[in-house]
């Protein structure tokens, strides 16, 4: 066997390659101003070829830099279709640079112990969160340590940090104006936990709606999106019971409206006729499921592939105020 042949590419070797210096090769594959567009073409055409990969240690030696992003998992979206899209986004995001991704597991007991665990060993060169909070402590303490960082999601705490985030008051507005359109006047908002920012936002369109379209709110007492599944379909079997019961809903989730609408309208009422439901949507499943909710699509994917985009700007210098992104509901 070829000894030589089943040694890692290096620098040397593609120097060799090349016919150029191992700086020359080293500066190419950094893409450096300095190197002409052609050499650095012809640099990184040989290092794909060969199978070259950047040996990570060294290049954090050399930098200072992981080349690494880190995603915080919450517990309560592990396994959730959000979660795998918004991490399938960031890693869209994520590609075409020298960033990994890695996750970092959500401790449930202290939120912040993940966040201290990258900083205190330097293993990332930046951080995404969500389910952000009104007054976050995440947020504060990663501005005031210094950590470059992105959320999905805004506070309002009048830090200026770089976020990607729904305009959810706008999706609450339009959920009710549809329902107006179709003569409803009785409606229930199946709404965000109250401890997360876009809870606010979501209550903000729907009260809006109400007074717009005047509309009758039907309160659903302790129910959220964040609920187990059982439990909301229960809830809304137990509603399909009342002597007067919404005849709209809008729901911030799509997970959670399909429990909750096959409970409503698993008795005598039945969705399009006695009922409309308005819910986000955020793939094809509850299109195809139940095509008789109207929904406004929410894409998470996309989510996660800017607000790796705006990360990377802000470590790479951009302010920013000019990386924060609210995208509105699709008309």
């Amino acid at each position: 066997m070829d000894i030589a042949t089943d040694k890692r590419p290096t620098l040397r070797s593609l120097a060799a390659i090349t016919g150029l210096g191992i700086s020359t090769v080293s500066q190419a594959l950094r893409n450096k101003p300095e190197i002409a567009e052609e050499t650095r073409r012809r640099v990184q055409l040989a290092a794909q070829q060969a199978g070259y990969l950047p040996n990570r240690a060294g290049v954090r030696l050399r930098t200072g830099k992981t080349n690494v992003i880190s995603v915080i998992l919450n517990a309560q979206d592990a396994g959730s279709s959000f979660f795998a899209d918004f991490v399938y986004g960031v890693a869209q995001g994520l590609s075409n640079t020298s960033y990994h991704l890695v996750v970092t597991p959500h401790d449930p007991n202290d939120p912040m112990k993940p966040i201290r665990y990258v900083m205190d060993t330097a293993s990332a060169d930046g951080i995404i969160i969500s389910r952000i909070m009104p007054n976050d402590p995440r947020v504060r303490f990663m501005a005031e340590s210094g950590m470059p960082f992105a959320t999905h999601g805004r506070t309002e705490m009048g830090l200026v940090h770089p976020y990607h985030d729904y305009d959810n008051e706008a999706f609450a507005y339009e959920a009710m104006r549809q329902l107006a359109e179709r003569g409803r006047k009785r409606v229930a908002l199946l709404s965000p936990p109250p401890d997360l920012a876009f809870f606010r936002h979501t209550h903000a369109g729907y009260e809006r709606g109400l007074r717009d379209f005047d509309m009758e709110s039907f309160p659903l007492a302790a129910c959220t999106i964040d609920m187990p599944l059982c439990t909301l379909n229960e809830a809304g079997r137990t509603l399909s019971g009342h002597p007067h019961p919404p005849d709209g809903i809008v729901s911030a989730s799509a997970t959670a409206v399909y429990a909750f609408a096959s409970g409503f309208g698993s008795g005598p009422l039945k969705i399009g006729k006695d009922f409309d439901v308005v819910s986000k949507r955020t793939s094809d499943l509850l299109r195809i499921a139940m095509p008789e909710i109207i929904s406004i699509e929410e894409d998470f994917v996309l989510a996660g592939r800017d607000v790796a985009q705006l990360l990377i700007r802000h470590i790479d210098g951009e302010p920013a105020e000019d990386l924060q992104h609210l995208v509105g509901p699709p008309h």
